[in-house]
């Protein structure tokens, strides 16, 4: 036992996700070695130009709780990859929308330089299409096509449930973005959900008509070209992951999000990047790791709703 005496049970009387170290029912929280991160993320800055129902982290056109970070900024982090030996191969963006940051080319065309395959999470609208994007993306992609991935948000492949999250139209204007990387030659993935109820079976075969409906070279079938994610709800009733529940659920902590990825980010003020265990919890304090990729490799406890929904029970990964 810890020296929280877990055999004691709660005597503090601690409600669900308020101690890093031991659940509500006093048993010991679970928790995630990071096993070399094969995925770095950045997140380019949280503003948007739209404003999603349930936004993963509340982007917007006025959140700017995060802000552009740039090439300048993440340099030294590509260099840390090397210096501290981690496996990554890949260098991955989201945002907010990240080609509302002027140094999305710039930041791609680093990490395509440097050897990495790059994702780039976007809703292929309006700032995909500006005429200096599209430049910058159709040169890069003319070099190095087989590394750089677009992964584009459709929500649902019925326009009507997309534009219930998005706004009215936004399918249409997604649409037209992916049909430009369709004729451009670009390799693209596409990340849904399953805030509708449909089964996973139902979702991809939904997915794989719209594909097939506009020559998409999506596969609907796969995992990492078309990426379900369960729904968040930081309110609703889930259950704590303990030590124990990994036999319980016959998974591997190395299974989880963090056991292989961390993301970048500049706050608000802040005068330099810090890294974060999860592309999830941007705003929780307890996630923040350091400014160093070093000092974030320490382990992750499970403390937050989004550690179960999402990843443990609902095995789900930002990463492919």
């Amino acid at each position: 036992m810890n020296k929280h005496n877990i055999a004691l049970g709660n005597p503090a009387g601690l409600g669900k996700f308020e101690h890093p170290d031991i659940t509500a029912k006093g048993d010991e929280r679970a928790s995630v070695c990071m096993n070399g991160a094969s995925t770095l993320w950045f997140n380019t800055g949280t503003l948007c130009n739209i404003e999603c129902v349930n936004c993963y982290i509340k982007s917007s056109p006025s959140n700017d709780r995060l802000v552009y970070i740039t090439a300048t900024e993440i340099e030294p982090y590509l260099d840390q990859i090397t210096e501290r030996g981690w496996p990554t191969t890949e260098i991955a963006f989201t945002g907010g929308e990240p080609f509302m940051n002027p140094e999305m080319i710039d930041m791609t065309r680093l990490s395509l330089e440097r050897g990495y395959s790059v994702l780039i999470l976007t809703n292929a609208m309006l700032p995909m299409m500006r005429k200096r994007v599209r430049e910058g993306l159709f040169e890069l992609n003319a070099l190095y096509r087989d590394k750089l991935t677009l992964r584009v948000s459709v929500d649902h492949f019925q326009p009507a449930f997309h534009d219930q999250e998005r706004g009215a139209g936004s399918f249409a204007v997604t649409l037209l973005g992916m049909q430009w990387l369709r004729d451009n030659d670009f390799k693209m993935a596409v990340a849904g959900r399953t805030l509708w109820g449909n089964s996973e079976a139902d979702s991809r075969a939904g997915f794989a008509a719209f594909f097939s409906d506009h020559d998409f070279d999506i596969d609907a079938h796969d995992p990492a070209a078309t990426v379900l994610f369960p729904e968040m709800d930081e309110t609703a009733e889930v259950p704590e992951i303990t030590t124990a529940c990994w036999d319980i659920l016959n998974k591997s902590p190395q299974d989880v999000m963090c056991a292989s990825s961390r993301m970048v980010v500049k706050r608000l003020g802040a005068d330099c990047p810090t890294v974060l265990a999860c592309t999830l919890l941007a705003y929780d304090s307890q996630f923040e790791l350091g400014r160093t990729l070093a000092a974030a490799e320490k382990p992750v406890k499970l403390n937050h709703p989004h550690c179960a929904k999402f990843c443990v029970l609902g095995g789900a990964s930002c990463t492919a």
